[in-house]
C-alpha cells in the first residue's frame, strides 16, 4: 500500500481540460489529503429576502444555504503526479479512495476512470493496465457538493478521506476487504477469505497468523483455498479455532485480536496480504433485557452527530476524532450513532480501539435528493451495501446496522409503501455479508403522519430493532401491544435531557443517542449561527454546563456537581421536537445586584449553595421527578462578587464541589498541547488551547481579544476554532477570537520530524510561546 495523500495541486471551481494530461497546473496551490475545499470558503450571508424572515425561524431555517453551513456549493479539482516505481511493474495495482464529497469523477491522464456518486463510501478503480512507467502520469479529480438542498446538512467537499494505491500480483489475489471473521461463544473464531484465481492455478496455499491483543501468537496454520467452480473468486473458511480463555472485547476492556492472512501461488511465492482486528464478544438483543454484551446488561448511552469535525470540515483526520471520542469516555459516554451515513474507516477502528458501541448507519431518506442528486437511489444501494457491510462487519464496536433515517418525513420513497419493500431488499444484501447483527432504520415519527397518533408505521413492524427518534415515550404503549418489539431512542433531544432518559424502562430499553450533542456547522437554526448550536459541548469541544448533567447520569458513580447560570430561554423547535436549550454559563462576573436564576446539576442527595462562604440553603435531588431529577433550581440569586460554590453530600458526607469566582481583567496567555506522542507522518494533529488567564491564574470567560498564531518548525495550521457558532471567522486562518476566554489552533505534522514553535499573542495580554516536537 502507498499513499497518495501528500502533494496533491488544487483548484476551486469548475476548471476546463482539467483532466488533460496536457494541462499546465504549475500555479495550483499544493494541498494534501484529507483536504476539505468548502471549510476554506466565505461564509455566505442569507438573500435579502432570506434576511426578511429573520423573524420568522421556520423560514430563516429554510434559506438556501443555512442547512449546508452556509457555504456555496460548487465543484473543484485536484491533480496528482505520479511516476511509478518500476517495482511496480506487471503488478495488479488499484487505486483506492475513502471517499470523495459528495460526489467524484475520476482520471487518469485524461481518461475517465470511475467515480462514485454517494461519497460517503469507499471505493477502487484498476489501473493495471493504464499507469505508465517511466513518465509522469496525472491523476485528476473532480469533486462536486452538488446543489443546496441535495444535503439536509454540512457535507463539506473535496478528497476528504485517504486516496491509496494498492499493489497485488496478477495472478491472484485477495479481494476487496476480504477477511470475514466471525466469533462464537466468545472463544471459538472462524475466519474466511475472499480470493480471485486469475492465473493456471487452482489451488492457492494460505497462511493464517491469529495474535492476541500482546501481539503474541495463539494460532499459526497452513491451508489453501480451492478453485471448484466455475467463477474465478472463491469465498471459502480457512480457519476456525478454540481460544482457550480468549480475553474479552468490551467497553472497559476493549481487547483486539488480529488475524493475518497471507496469500501464496503454488510455486510458494507470496501474491497478496491482509490483516484486520477482531474482538470475542457477544451481543445480543431481546424486547426484556435490550442489549446485552457478553452476557450482561448494556445501556447503551450516546450521541448522533454528523460526520465533521468542527474546524476541520469533514477532513477525516484520526486524531480529531480519537480527541472527540476521549472526550466522551470521560463524560460517560459508550456510544455513537454515525447519522446519516458512514463514517471514516479511522473512525470503527478508533470505537473498536476504545470500546464504543456503534450504530453503523448508510443513508438518510431513500430518495435521489437526498443521496447527493446525481443518479437515483434504487442505482446506489447494490454497491453500497455490500462496501459498508463488509468494510465494518469485523469490527466489535459494531453492533447495530441502520440502513436510513427518518423516511416517514418524504413521501418519495421507493415502492410507496412506507419503506418496507425497500428495507427488506436492503436487509437480504446485508445478511448476505453479515448475518450476526440486527438491522434498524431511525423513524421519525414513529406513527404513520404527523398528524395522527396510530399504531407504529408499517416499517416499525418490519425493523429488527424499532428505533424511533424522539419519540421514547411510544415504547410503552408499543411494547404492551407488540411484545417482541426492542426499542432504541436512536434521537434524543437535548432539550429534554434526562427526562427522555429516566422516563425510559432502562431494563428493558437498548439506549439513546442525544442528536447533535456537539455543536456542528450546518443545520443552523437562523444567521448568524453558522450552525447547530444546542449541544452540550461547544464547537471547540469544551463542556457547557449541561454536558455535567449528562455526565452525572451516564456515571452514576462517579459523584458530579456543576453550577450553570441561566442565561436566556431556548425554545427552538427543529422537526416538531422542541430542542432549544436555554443559554447558560458557568461564570461568576456579572452585574452588581443582578438578580439571577441557575442551575446545579449533581447526582448526589443534596446541594448547599454558598455566596461568598454564606450559606442561600440547601436543596434536595428530586430522584422521583423524572424531569428535575440531578438538577436543582435557584431562583433569584443577588449578585455579588466573590466566590459562588456548591457543596454536593450523598447521605450527609461531602462527595463534591464546584466553584466559579469574579475574576480580574485578563494578563497572559496559556497554552496547553493535547498530543503527547505526535507524530510525523504528515496526518497527525496537535490541538493547542489557548487561555486568558487574569493575574491569579484564572480563567477569564468575558474577554475576546484576538489571538494571532505564529508557527516556525515542522507544522502547519489547518483549523482554528472558538466556541461560538456565531462567529464571521474564517476556520482555516491564523487567528482567532477568544470565546468564553478560550480558543484553540489546531497543527498538522509535516512528514520531517522536528521542533515546532507555537506563538499566540493578544493585545492587552503577555504572549505565550510553546515549544513541541514531532516524533518518526
Amino acid at each position: 500500500m502507498i499513499s497518495l495523500n501528500f502533494g496533491w495541486r488544487f483548484m476551486p471551481g469548475d476548471v476546463p481540460n482539467a483532466s488533460s494530461l496536457q494541462f499546465d497546473d504549475s500555479d495550483w496551490r499544493v494541498v494534501n489529503i484529507p483536504h476539505d475545499f468548502q471549510i476554506e470558503q466565505p461564509w455566505v450571508a442569507p438573500s435579502a429576502d432570506e434576511k426578511a424572515n429573520n423573524d420568522d425561524p421556520a423560514a430563516n431555517i429554510k434559506s438556501r444555504l443555512s442547512s449546508r453551513g452556509f457555504k456555496e456549493m460548487g465543484k473543484a479539482w485536484y491533480r496528482y503526479h505520479l511516476t511509478p516505481d518500476d517495482s511496480l511493474k506487471n503488478r495488479r495495482l488499484l487505486l483506492d479512495f475513502g471517499g470523495i464529497m459528495y460526489v467524484g469523477d475520476v482520471y487518469l491522464n485524461g481518461e475517465y476512470i470511475g467515480g462514485t456518486n454517494y461519497g460517503y463510501v469507499g471505493f477502487e478503480l484498476d489501473i493495471t493496465d493504464k499507469l505508465k512507467f517511466g513518465q509522469d502520469n496525472v491523476l485528476a479529480v473532480k469533486a462536486d457538493t452538488r446543489d443546496p438542498f441535495n444535503s439536509r446538512w454540512y457535507t463539506g467537499g473535496g478528497l476528504f478521506r485517504d486516496v491509496r494505491l494498492i499493489s497485488t500480483a496478477k495472478e491472484a489475489f485477495l479481494r476487496r476487504n476480504p477477511l470475514r471473521i466471525v466469533t462464537q461463544y466468545n472463544r471459538y473464531v472462524a475466519v474466511y477469505a475472499e480470493a480471485s484465481f486469475m492465473g493456471k492455478d487452482k489451488v492457492l496455499p494460505v497462511d493464517i497468523v491469529i495474535k492476541d491483543p500482546q501481539g503474541d501468537c495463539v494460532y499459526s496454520n497452513k491451508t489453501e483455498i480451492r478453485r471448484n467452480t466455475p467463477s474465478r473468486t472463491i469465498e471459502q473458511k480457512v480457519a476456525e479455532v478454540e481460544i482457550d480463555n480468549a480475553k474479552l472485547w468490551d467497553c472497559e476492556h476493549p481487547n483486539l485480536y488480529t488475524v493475518e492472512v497471507v496469500l501464496h501461488n503454488s510455486n510458494g511465492d507470496i501474491v497478496d496480504s491482509y490483516n484486520e482486528h477482531f474482538g470475542f464478544r457477544t451481543i445480543e438483543i431481546t424486547s426484556d433485557h435490550g442489549l446485552k454484551l457478553n452476557g450482561k446488561k448494556v445501556l447503551l448511552k450516546g450521541y448522533a452527530n454528523h460526520h465533521t469535525l468542527g474546524a476541520l470540515g469533514a477532513a477525516a483526520y484520526p486524531r480529531a476524532i480519537e480527541k472527540r471520542i476521549q472526550l466522551m469516555k470521560q463524560f460517560g459516554i459508550n456510544h455513537i450513532r454515525t447519522s446519516h451515513n458512514p463514517y471514516s474507516r479511522e473512525f470503527i477502528e478508533l470505537c473498536d480501539k476504545y470500546g464504543i458501541l456503534v450504530v453503523d448507519e448508510l443513508y438518510d431518506k431513500w430518495t435521489q435528493q437526498h443521496t447527493g442528486g446525481r443518479v437515483a437511489f434504487e442505482e446506489l444501494w447494490q454497491n453500497d451495501v455490500p462496501e459498508w457491510v463488509k468494510r465494518d462487519r469485523n469490527s466489535p464496536s459494531v453492533v447495530l446496522w441502520s440502513l436510513g433515517n427518518e423516511l416517514q418525513q418524504d413521501p418519495n420513497q421507493p415502492f410507496n409503501d412506507f419503506g418496507v419493500t425497500m428495507y427488506q431488499l436492503m436487509k437480504t444484501l446485508v445478511l448476505r455479508y453479515d448475518s450476526t447483527r440486527l438491522v434498524t432504520v431511525a423513524m421519525h415519527p414513529r406513527y404513520r403522519n404527523w398528524a395522527t397518533d396510530s399504531l407504529p408505521c408499517d416499517l416499525a413492524m418490519k425493523t429488527d430493532v424499532q428505533a424511533y427518534n424522539y419519540r421514547y415515550m411510544y415504547f410503552p404503549g408499543d411494547g404492551r401491544r407488540f411484545p417482541w418489539m426492542k426499542f432504541y431512542q436512536s434521537e434524543a433531544s437535548v432539550s429534554a435531557m434526562g427526562q427522555n432518559y429516566f422516563e425510559m424502562d432502562l431494563e428493558k430499553v437498548i439506549g439513546l443517542a442525544y442528536w447533535g450533542a456537539i455543536d456542528y456547522l450546518g443545520e443552523s437554526q437562523g444567521w448568524p449561527a453558522k450552525g447547530w448550536s444546542q449541544g452540550v459541548f461547544d464547537l471547540e469541544l469544551n463542556p457547557k454546563p449541561k454536558a455535567y448533567y449528562m455526565k452525572s447520569f451516564f456515571c452514576p458513580d462517579e459523584p458530579v456537581v456543576h453550577i450553570g447560570v441561566i442565561e436566556k430561554k431556548g425554545d427552538q423547535m427543529w422537526n416538531g421536537v422542541q430542542t432549544g436549550n436555554d443559554g447558560m454559563s458557568d461564570h461568576w462576573n456579572r452585574i452588581a445586584g443582578q438578580h439571577l436564576s441557575l442551575l446545579t446539576y449533581t447526582n448526589a442527595d443534596e446541594v448547599e449553595l454558598l455566596l461568598n462562604g454564606k450559606s442561600l440553603g440547601v436543596k434536595k435531588n428530586d430522584v422521583k421527578n423524572a424531569k428535575m431529577r440531578n438538577q436543582i433550581r435557584w431562583n433569584d440569586i443577588v449578585y455579588q462578587p466573590g466566590k459562588l460554590e456548591a457543596i454536593a453530600r450523598t447521605k450527609g458526607k461531602i462527595v463534591a464541589r464546584h466553584q466559579i469566582e469574579t475574576t480580574k481583567a485578563p494578563v497572559r496567555l496559556k497554552a496547553e498541547s493535547d498530543n503527547n506522542n505526535w507524530k510525523a507522518d504528515g496526518i497527525d494533529l496537535q490541538h493547542i488551547r489557548i487561555t486568558a488567564l487574569d493575574a491569579k491564574g484564572r480563567l477569564v470567560q468575558t474577554t475576546n481579544e484576538d489571538v494571532t498564531f505564529t508557527v516556525d518548525g515542522n507544522a502547519q495550521i489547518v483549523g482554528v476554532v472558538n466556541g461560538d457558532i456565531n462567529s464571521d471567522e474564517l476556520h482555516v486562518d491564523n487567528h482567532r477570537r477568544l470565546f468564553n476566554g478560550s480558543c484553540t489552533v489546531i497543527l498538522r505534522s509535516t512528514l520531517e520530524a522536528g521542533v515546532i514553535t507555537l506563538k499566540a499573542q493578544a493585545a492587552g495580554m503577555k504572549p505565550v510561546v510553546l515549544k513541541l516536537s514531532t516524533k518518526e
